[in-house]
């Protein structure tokens, strides 16, 4: 009688650590899976977070991604990188003005019946380029742009964790 042959047991998955994959990954959303050689993961990354961040954006208005009012939220929603940075500071220069009225106050949009002139002054008259968002519909997309920043961040990790053996 023929013994029957030993089954091989399952190898262990070896896992890497790659630090700046990591680094690309909080920079641009996908970008630290493009960095590992995984493009269509990386791809696929980028386009759920992004378009969440910017569902968030559609939503909520510009006025969602605030540092100076929000600064809370804003560290959820800094892991989605250069995208939220540059949103900030669109937010800050652009569509918040400098109230006359209040002395060493923080710049703020700009109400009904007002406008931003050249100097980045609140002045009465014309229409701001963009107004506050209204309750729920401000919370949700600031909720929107958070949650994409937590998503990112568990892709980072899964960047900075790759299996070795991981086929691409």
């Amino acid at each position: 009688m023929t013994q029957p042959a030993p089954t091989p047991s399952p190898t262990p998955v070896a896992n890497g650590f790659n630090p700046l994959a990591g680094v690309f990954a909080i920079a641009v959303p996908g970008l630290g899976h493009v960095f590992l050689g995984q493009f269509r993961r990386g791809m696929l990354v980028a386009l759920g977070v992004l378009g969440l961040f910017f569902s968030g954006l559609l939503i909520g208005g510009i006025d969602a991604v605030d540092k100076e009012e929000d600064t809370l939220w804003f560290f959820g929603q800094a892991p989605v990188g250069v995208v939220t940075f540059a949103t900030n500071y669109i937010h800050q220069t652009k569509y918040k003005g400098i109230d006359p009225n209040l002395r060493g106050a923080p710049r703020r949009m700009a109400g009904p019946a007002e406008s931003i002139n050249a100097n980045g002054m609140i002045v009465p008259g014309g229409t701001p380029g963009a107004q506050r968002s209204l309750s729920r519909v401000h919370d949700m997309g600031i909720l929107f742009t958070v949650v994409a920043g937590l998503l990112n961040v568990l892709a980072a990790i899964d960047a900075m964790f790759p299996p070795l053996n991981r086929k691409s």
